[in-house]
């Protein structure tokens, strides 16, 4: 959940535009309500959507400073990149084999002594590459919020009930077919300090290893119909539909089962045109060529 700081700011001229004050006060003092942020939102979207017409191309990648989202400039590199020999760091991270990823650890419900509330679901799909061939043998993990809307983490301290037997977290391995399976808990929306009344949509963290840990990419699922899509900027800095769409799983009866779980079906596309939006894109627009 984005960061917290004490600023004081006592005048406007103490705030450079990129940063409006929502983005450092808290929650008491916020002054931008989700109207504001709303009618910013779609001034964004109206502008895209006349680009398009006058010929501009699809925008399929988040930008990279939204200002709807306002530590967006916070969260990403502003200066160029540098080579890094990556043989040091290899040395020294953790290396995971298929021995070491237990089947069991790709279900959330069976991680404690009791049930986990909530709505339980299985989340399923491939990772392919751009060409819709499977992508074998990849480590994949999520991590999300309980049915409440609350992480396991020291940081969030909204008022929502912590759930003793969720902790959020789990992960596998793809198969040859480049499939993957969780059973969890439907996460709750919760709330952030972006803006005053501001809410997140419900999501599930997706984290994809390559053949080394400096390969990592991370993106996020959502579901379908989610009432608060038009008003989260995380999710609205994707200004192309098409591309957003590509993050929301659809329900899939076919991996429901009987009883126990609804199914929800999401697949990966790590490159090309089509690809799934990722978090920290080194090579931004130009990465959709590859």
């Amino acid at each position: 959940m984005p960061e917290e700081t004490n600023a004081q700011l006592d005048t406007d001229e103490s705030v450079p535009p990129a940063e409006p004050k929502a983005a450092y006060m808290p929650l008491d003092r916020a002054i931008e309500t989700q109207a504001d942020l709303s009618a910013e939102i779609n001034a964004l979207g109206e502008a895209y959507a006349r680009a398009l017409k006058e010929g501009s191309p699809a925008e399929t990648q988040p930008r990279l400073d939204y200002p709807p989202y306002r530590s967006s400039i916070l969260r990403h590199p502003t200066k160029s990149l540098h080579h890094a020999d990556p043989e040091t760091i290899e040395l020294y991270s953790p290396a995971f084999g298929h021995q070491d990823v237990h089947a069991l650890e790709s279900d959330l419900t069976i991680q404690h002594n009791g049930e986990p509330q909530g709505e339980r679901i299985i989340v399923a799909g491939r990772v392919l590459d751009g060409d819709g061939r499977p992508v074998a043998g990849q480590l994949v993990e999520i991590w999300q919020a309980n049915s409440s809307g609350r992480y396991i983490h020291k940081r969030d301290q909204h008022p929502a009930p912590i759930d003793p037997n969720f902790t959020g977290i789990g992960r596998c391995i793809t198969g040859p077919d480049g499939s993957y399976r969780f059973t969890t808990i439907k996460p709750g929306a919760y709330p952030w300090k972006n803006h005053l009344n501001a809410w997140r949509p419900a999501h599930i963290h997706f984290s994809l290893f390559g053949t080394e840990f400096t390969q990592r990419i991370i993106t996020q699922m959502y579901f379908p119909g989610d009432q608060l899509f038009p008003l989260d900027p995380i999710y609205q800095t994707i200004v192309d539909q098409d591309a957003r769409d590509r993050l929301v799983a659809t329900y899939d009866h076919s991996l429901t089962e009987p009883e126990w779980a609804l199914g929800y079906n999401w697949d990966i596309v790590l490159t090309g045109p089509k690809r799934t939006w990722t978090e920290n894109e080194a090579l931004g627009a130009a990465g959709d060529e590859e």
